[in-house]
């Protein structure tokens, strides 16, 4: 046994020289851009097997709208594998706060707001990620036009986009014709459909598109207005958030209701239905949330548009993060806290080659401008699920069943009323010989849920995210054992 070992050390040193070796050829052949959009090493990071760059791309040259990335690659052994987009919500939030700063990215900021430790559970473990701040005006992302900010809306997101998509791949083109999908959470059930469907047009007729569309997952996402609406009102009666009186006079009131200019009479009670709640959070309904007494920290609802625009001022309970005290090691709900530390050091910003013209504000997680004058916002997506589907492109759709802001029966409603042949019916999926959740399997859609996560399923449910992520790429139904 000694000896077996003795003689396999020079292979695995050869291994691991190649390999190294092998990166640094890759290194050395780089666009020039790419080189210095290459990230050495951020502040307080540990060692790391894989590449990281960030920087921005101009999307609008006459407007001077740049929007800033932040690409993680897989480990060099794993390559080659898919690249990955992910975007997050608001609108108006940010995709480094949130998705790679909170979620799946490969760093966890510390309470110190100075050290990261490496994420066991990073996506970047399967895929290459590329983070995504949109629209202008978002975290890093800006434009040089004022007016910007207050007219951002679905359509101009959208095709920034995929403006921005198609310089990425000219400025990384060794990732053109690799297999790409779309991901996020929140509203970016609408910015990922949105986006998907752009590409897929522009695919069309095209023999070898290089932007290799293969489709699209989203979780807890913005989907149709009035099942969203119904579903969610549905969804705090069943889970003993609000009394019978006032799931009824909410389907009344709110019947029909746009989501942009609601009735006075939905609005009051919607407003019964938050106090009825009380000090909750309701993206996490069962765990304890972040304890700032301060009410200038609140924060600010990054998910659902439709209950955002509905009250800000007396639905203050469901627009953001309440405060109470801190939870175990195995979740903490002040991560946000950490980053607008993190981001907000300079030379942290050097290392990520962000805030290069010198913005007259601070990184945050969300922007208010552009969250409170958002534009265009369509009633529903479920035209274009439909047009993607009859494409014959992988979709699938996740929700954490313990968020009461784009919760469970919301999702389940829009995806019913896509009218889908069932091929897989409802079933326990299995992690470790444990329920994960439950998944039905459509004709064109997989729809997967997450026992015991929240609104942002990653940071609660960390393990059983990236098995579904897993699952997702290999366009294989959930482990049913």
């Amino acid at each position: 046994m000694v000896a077996s070992s003795f003689y396999t050390l020079p292979i695995l040193f050869v291994a691991v020289y190649c390999l190294a070796a092998a990166a640094a050829a890759v290194i050395a052949t780089l666009p020039p851009q790419q080189k210095l959009d290459q990230i050495d090493r951020l502040p307080g990071q540990p060692s790391v097997e894989f590449n990281q760059y960030s920087g921005y791309v101009t999307v609008d040259a006459n407007a001077g709208r740049a929007l800033f990335y932040w690409f993680v690659e897989a480990p060099v052994a794993l390559q080659p594998v898919p690249l990955v987009l992910w975007l997050t919500g608001g609108p108006g939030c940010s995709s480094i706060a949130y998705g790679a700063s909170e979620e799946l990215g490969p760093f966890q900021i510390q309470p110190d707001g100075r050290t990261l430790n490496l994420n066991p559970y990073s996506w970047n473990k399967v895929a290459n990620i590329l983070f995504l701040e949109s629209p202008a005006g978002v975290g890093f992302s800006y434009t040089n036009r004022t007016s910007d900010l207050y007219t951002a809306g679905d359509q101009r997101t959208a095709v920034d986009a995929y403006t921005f998509l198609v310089n990425w791949f000219e400025r990384f083109p060794q990732y053109k014709f690799r297999d790409f999908y779309m991901t996020g959470e929140s509203y970016a059930g609408h910015y990922v459909p949105q986006l998907s469907q752009i590409v897929y047009r522009k695919n069309q007729g095209v023999q070898r598109p290089s932007i290799n569309f293969k489709g699209f997952m989203v979780g807890n996402a913005v989907t149709d207005d009035d099942n969203d609406l119904f579903g969610t009102f549905e969804h705090w009666w069943t889970h003993g958030l609000i009394s019978d009186k006032t799931y009824k006079a909410l389907n009344a009131a709110c019947k029909s209701q746009s989501s942009q200019h609601p009735s006075a009479a939905c609005l009051k009670q919607v407003d019964a239905a938050g106090k009825e709640m009380g000090d909750i959070d309701p993206y996490s309904i069962y765990t304890p949330t972040c304890n700032i007494s301060s009410s200038s920290l609140k924060r600010k609802l990054r998910g659902h548009y439709l209950l955002s625009m509905m009250n800000m001022d007396s639905f203050v309970c469901i627009l953001f993060y309440l405060h109470q005290p801190w939870m175990s090691r195995a979740y903490d709900p002040c991560t946000y806290r950490y980053a607008e530390l993190y981001y907000n050091h300079p030379e942290v910003q050097r290392a990520l080659h962000a805030n290069v013209t010198g913005l007259n504000y601070p990184w945050k997680e969300c922007s208010d401008i552009i969250a409170q004058n958002w534009g265009d916002s369509p009633k529903s997506m479920l035209p274009i699920y439909k047009e993607l589907i009859a494409a014959g492109l992988r979709i699938w759709i996740f929700s954490g069943d313990a968020d009461s802001v784009v919760p469970l029966t919301a999702t389940r409603y829009s995806i019913n009323a896509l009218n889908l042949t069932t091929l897989i019916d409802w079933y326990p999926w299995y992690d470790h010989g444990n329920v994960g959740g439950w998944s039905q399997v459509y004709k064109g859609l997989n729809f997967v849920t997450i026992r015991g996560a929240g609104h942002e399923v990653p940071i609660l449910k960390p393990r059983q995210a990236l098995i579904l992520f897993s699952h997702f790429l290999k366009n294989k139904p959930m482990p049913s054992v």
